[in-house]
């Protein structure tokens, strides 16, 4: 019986590697690419058999290699590049250092609004709706702090 079964499938993998196919990438008219099993079009070139033995995977490349500049896309010198990034890293301590200006300020508006009871808020969730605008803008801020801080440490 465990005969039977190896024996079907021998048979069933010589029997795929009878009906192999050639696959074909054709250039149409219009200039498009098409990946076939069939010559669709007079542009077409085989690319591969299933029945080549020799077909290998592709090999990943290295980052550099893989996304290859052209030969006319512009060069920055490393000198201009230095700069460039000096002055991104000036501006960001700016942007830096005007949010925490901003986020102090957030908070102590925030305290303010805290320290104030209106007479209509006896309700405990007014004061919250109230006060939320305010905890937004705090948020809001310590998020932008972190962006601004990610970026600075992805600069280094």
């Amino acid at each position: 019986m465990m005969r039977r079964s190896i024996l079907a499938l021998l048979l069933a993998a010589a029997s795929l590697s009878a009906t192999a196919q050639t696959i074909y990438k054709c250039t149409d008219a219009a200039g498009g690419t098409l990946i076939s099993n069939s010559k669709s079009g007079k542009n077409c070139v085989a690319v591969t058999s299933s029945a080549d033995s020799s077909i290998a995977a592709p090999k990943a490349r290295s980052g550099a290699a893989a996304n290859p500049s052209p030969a006319n896309f512009p060069r920055v010198q490393e000198g201009d590049q230095r700069a460039r990034d000096t002055d991104r890293k000036r501006i960001l301590d700016q942007e830096l250092a005007g949010e925490q200006r901003n986020l102090e300020q957030a908070k102590q508006s925030l305290a303010e609004q805290e320290a104030i009871r209106n007479g209509d808020e006896r309700n405990y969730q007014r004061v919250l709706e109230r006060l939320q605008p305010y905890k937004d803008r705090v948020a809001q801020h310590e998020r932008n702090l972190q962006a601004i801080q990610k970026e600075l440490n992805n600069l280094r």
